[in-house]
């Protein structure tokens, strides 16, 4: 199979660039909007890119309908994000918290049983001077 990422007519079901580097860590991003509401999300397109200095990265895409995902967004906004750590035990909530919600809507409100301060290995970060949205995939 000759697979082109941005054509996107592979007949899978799921795209299979996810699949092209595994294992893949959860970051569990939360971040908060203008409003000060909080925001919590999932991520597999997550990692760590360098040490010194300590970088982490999230990628996100958009919403049906091209509207950016709320963490993105809020990250945009604020400039700031939480990394935390998705473990086995929080696997429930992490997996309700993925669920699309309107924008203004607090992932924390329908998990129930998670809070902003009991989250797991958390790591405050800012968005940083390399951060470069990209709209759209480059053509060839």
């Amino acid at each position: 199979m000759f697979y082109e990422p941005d054509k996107r007519n592979h007949g899978l079901r799921y795209n299979p660039f996810k699949a092209l580097v595994v294992p893949r860590p959860i970051g569990w991003i939360s971040s908060v909007d203008t409003d000060g509401i909080p925001n919590l999300a999932p991520y597999s397109m997550f990692n760590a890119v360098a040490d010194d200095p300590p970088c982490v990265m999230f990628a996100s895409s958009t919403k049906i309908g091209g509207a950016p995902k709320d963490s993105k967004h809020c990250a945009e906004a604020t400039g700031e994000f939480v990394v935390n750590l998705a473990t086995y035990n929080s696997r429930e909530p992490m997996n309700r918290s993925s669920e699309p919600l309107p924008l203004g809507t607090s992932e924390f409100d329908t998990t129930q049983s998670i809070s902003p301060t009991s989250l797991p290995a958390t790591s405050s970060c800012t968005v940083g001077a390399g951060w470069t949205p990209i709209t759209s995939s480059p053509s060839r």
